[in-house]
């Protein structure tokens, strides 16, 4: 539906959802609820929805499994918002994947850090190349934890590859962002990506970022929107309140168990009566303790809490 620059820019007008993956007790990927929670999610103003992202649980799906959330992601597809694929791990791997998810109807790739290994720039250079090169998508990089390319690369390799068309900041180097967008200025849209990036999203903005990833759209959308909006509006009184009364709080339940950061979203789903299935290992969900914590927290935002029927 998106050419890359077309893609590009329409991730930049608006608020982009990362939806779980759901699944059994068994941990397999469960297609028709996940539709339906794309379905749900679709039926609200959004920019971009990218499948088996981080929230998503790339990281533990096989790269058949990410291919076969896209299309799940693709089938729900709503005309005006792009669908974009989670690609990542070694270079091979990674250029699997993006060719995989370009056969199954992605209209870009968001590619997250290769698995393990830490790089120079001219390794980390080639590889978001090799996976430019292999697809004919919008190519988005994640800069965070092993792969963080700074602005001279970054530059580069859009000099070479005009399917490169995105940037997705993971790391909060100010100095870093502001660089980049100096240099790079329209060339790229511009994500926040830090974990629940509704925390960093007002000076994120004031940066170039226009921007950003919302995991908490998984179960409180429209809360979701009215912070994004209060955020482009410059609304700086309802967006303290609504860190002061629910997103700083919702941050320390999070920092309490390693991994929580997807765990706490599926949590989350649970709470409203959308439940996607436990995480996979080797995370671990919320206790009950955890869940009852956060059922409060989310009750303190209605009325955007109220619960849904599936």
């Amino acid at each position: 539906m998106f050419d890359p620059v077309a893609m590009a820019q329409r991730l930049g007008e608006g608020l982009l959802s990362f939806p779980v993956t759901h699944f059994d007790a068994e941990g397999a990927f469960q297609e028709g609820p996940f539709r339906q929670h794309c379905a749900w999610m679709l039926e609200h103003e959004l920019s971009g929805l990218f499948a088996a992202g981080g929230t998503g649980e790339f990281f533990s799906l096989t790269p058949d499994e990410v291919a076969a959330v896209v299309r799940a992601a693709v089938a729900e597809r709503k005309a005006g918002v792009p669908v974009i694929s989670g690609c990542g791990y070694g270079t091979a791997i990674a250029v699997d994947i993006a060719r995989k998810a370009e056969a199954a109807g992605a209209d870009g790739i968001l590619l997250l850090p290769p698995y393990l290994v830490g790089s120079k720039q001219e390794g980390l250079a080639a590889h978001i190349e090799a996976v430019c090169r292999s697809t004919g998508l919008g190519v988005i990089v994640y800069n965070r934890d092993n792969a963080v390319v700074n602005d001279e690369t970054l530059a580069s390799l859009c000099e070479r590859n005009p399917n490169l068309v995105g940037y997705k900041d993971g790391v909060g180097d100010i100095e870093l962002m502001a660089r980049i967008y100096s240099r790079m200025g329209d060339r790229l849209t511009y994500i926040g990506g830090l974990p629940t990036a509704e925390t960093f999203a007002t000076p994120y903005l004031t940066m170039g970022v226009t921007t950003y990833s919302s995991a908490i759209f998984n179960f409180l959308p429209q809360w979701a929107l009215e912070f994004y909006k209060a955020v482009r509006a410059g609304n700086h009184a309802h967006v303290q309140q609504q860190l002061r009364d629910f997103v700083l709080p919702y941050i320390a339940l999070r920092n309490r168990g390693r991994g929580y950061a997807v765990s706490i979203v599926k949590a989350g789903c649970r709470v409203i009566g959308r439940d996607a299935g436990p995480v996979r290992t080797p995370l671990s969900d919320l206790s009950a303790a955890e869940d009852a914590e956060l059922a409060a927290l989310i009750a303190k935002v209605a009325p955007y809490a109220l619960p849904v029927t599936a």
